[in-house]
């Protein structure tokens, strides 16, 4: 697996903290969004680190960061406005890092998910990755199409992923694949290798669309 460097991305007025790992030759990519800032999540949340390390060990490039107000990023939470302009910042600094004519994809985690969700409406990405998206608490934007594979994990015993929010959102993206881990909540505490398995696969998935 090709070991991440500490880079900056550049975000209007901001200046965001973040790891990039590119291997050689690489043309795709995955730009991965951490949990809830005012809640602890940062670049360095377990279950981000393990999607890094599920797309790293199939070859694709990945950059992971710190939203606004965060570790050593400038600026201060905005309550995922702001973050939607963090992200679409990331997707440039990793396509440029790709050389310009790679293919970008996105995940993202709880909050990150969410941001993620919001960002692929309008911006073009290779597939998007929604891990425990808190459907309970917070409106995911649901992109109408996505040119890439989709991939929805979430645990079973998830409290900020209900039963039948999880079912609205299969309903609302019918080429997603959706995966419940079981035993598994929120936090995936316990759950992180199957959670990877399923990242993996959907990488698998990214490199042969």
């Amino acid at each position: 697996m090709i070991a991440e460097r500490p880079t900056t991305v550049p975000a209007g007025t901001e200046t965001l903290e973040a790891r990039l790992g590119v291997p050689a030759g690489a043309r795709l990519g995955v730009v991965v969004s951490h949990p809830h800032p005012l809640y602890g999540g940062d670049m360095d949340s377990p279950v981000v680190a393990r999607i890094v390390e599920s797309c790293a060990g199939r070859g694709l490039a990945t950059l992971r960061f710190n939203f606004r107000g965060v570790g050593a990023s400038t600026g201060r939470h905005d309550e995922g406005r702001g973050e939607q302009d963090d992200v679409r910042a990331s997707l440039a600094r990793l396509q440029d890092a790709l050389g310009g004519d790679g293919r970008v994809a996105l995940a993202g985690y709880s909050f990150g998910a969410a941001v993620a969700a919001a960002v692929a409406v309008t911006a073009p990405v290779a597939g998007l990755a929604l891990v425990a998206p808190p459907l309970r608490v917070t409106d995911v934007h649901l992109p109408a199409g996505v040119d890439g594979p989709v991939l929805v994990v979430v645990g079973a015993e998830d409290q900020y992923c209900p039963a039948d929010a999880l079912e609205t959102l299969r309903v609302s993206l019918p080429a997603a694949t959706v995966v419940v881990v079981e035993g598994a909540d929120h936090f995936f505490f316990g759950s992180l290798a199957p959670l990877g398995e399923a990242v993996a696969a959907w990488a698998d998935a990214l490199l042969g669309a």
